[in-house]
């Protein structure tokens, strides 16, 4: 069984991932290495521990390569080698990072550009903010936010080409790559003939075919705050599962909690707390789309995950004093109740 809860999933994933018996002589392997700046898991059905073994080197070489493609912490990134050529011609980019730009470019239209790649400059002030536990300076700010608008990215889908219209804009993929590079991940292990695999990037969890003998992978989700759910188990099957919200990473100034999750539209963490879980079929869906339910009023997060296929979220916004509210929409996958 796996749990799920935002940057603290992969504590409650050591303790409750479980060493099972061989079944159709298949051999259950995992691993865990740091990756992106957090924890990434894997686990796999192999038919022999020779074959394992190489599986879980290659997957975790992806992930490096990947975090290589998409970090905005590595100055030699591909991302950050593109950022670099900010206000000059349209760059040529790889297959990855062209997926990943063009999946955020469709969200921050649905959204009215609440999300947005472009959030670089802004987001960089408030990961200081943060440290230093002061609000970003007004005029530093103001400078930020003149470099953000995910109308001054332009992709040209035929020759996979960014252009970043104006010097010093810088993106961050931290709501979206992540649950790209599950995808991967998985796509690379189903190559290696071992489709019934599981990846958990920090709190994003891509899950393949059912382990042998099982019909589904079991995913535990532990209660957010507010949440009058005592927690349960969600049976998952070549779906993905996220959760965003403002449980670790905020700052609180004058009684005032600002998440870590900022609206690109006022260049300001949200003050909303909510906790937003999304099951789709794809992880980059999952992952991008649990913003959509933090940064927006349930009612529009719902007009777009409708529109993705076999997406459904869940919204847990924490009250005062007792439960809080749930909103979710009639699809999401019912949970079993936790013991």
């Amino acid at each position: 069984m796996l749990s799920i809860h935002t940057i603290a999933a992969l504590m409650f994933l050591t303790a409750t991932i479980q060493d099972q018996p061989s079944v159709s002589g298949l051999k259950r392997m995992e691993e865990t290495r740091r990756c992106m700046g957090t924890t990434l898991r894997v686990v796999i059905h192999a038919p022999t521990e020779i074959l394992g073994r190489k599986a879980l080197d290659l997957a975790f070489a992806r992930a490096e390569e990947l975090n290589n493609i998409l970090s905005d912490y590595q100055n030699s990134s591909e991302l950050m080698r593109l950022c670099a050529r900010a206000g000059g011609p349209p760059v040529a980019v790889s297959r990855e990072l062209f997926t990943v730009l063009s999946s955020a470019q469709h969200l921050s239209r649905m959204t009215d550009g609440a999300f947005d790649v472009t959030i670089g400059p802004v987001s960089r002030l408030w990961r200081l903010a943060r440290k230093s536990k002061r609000m970003p300076d007004p005029a530093d700010l103001a400078s930020a936010r003149a470099l953000v608008g995910y109308q001054m990215m332009e992709l040209e889908p035929a020759t996979k080409m960014v252009k970043l219209t104006k010097p010093g804009m810088r993106l961050d993929l931290g709501g979206i790559a992540k649950g790209f590079t599950n995808d991967e991940l998985l796509e690379l292990l189903k190559r290696e003939e071992m489709p019934r695999s599981l990846v958990a990037l920090g709190g994003d969890i891509a899950c393949g075919e059912a382990p042998p003998g099982k019909n589904n992978w079991e995913v535990a989700i532990i209660p957010l705050p507010g949440d009058p759910e005592p927690g349960g188990t969600l049976f998952l099957k070549n779906q993905a599962v996220s959760t965003s919200g403002d449980l670790e990473q905020y700052l609180e100034i004058d009684g005032v909690r600002y998440s870590h999750i900022v609206d690109a539209r006022t260049g300001i963490g949200t003050t909303r707390r909510a906790s937003a879980t999304v099951v789709a079929p794809k992880g980059i869906d999952a992952d991008r789309l649990t913003k959509a339910g933090i940064l927006l009023p349930f009612s529009k997060a719902l007009s777009i995950i409708v529109r993705q296929e076999g997406a459904h979220i869940r919204v847990v916004t924490p009250a005062d004093s007792g439960p809080g509210k749930v909103q979710m929409d009639a699809g999401f996958p019912k949970a079993k109740p936790a013991k």
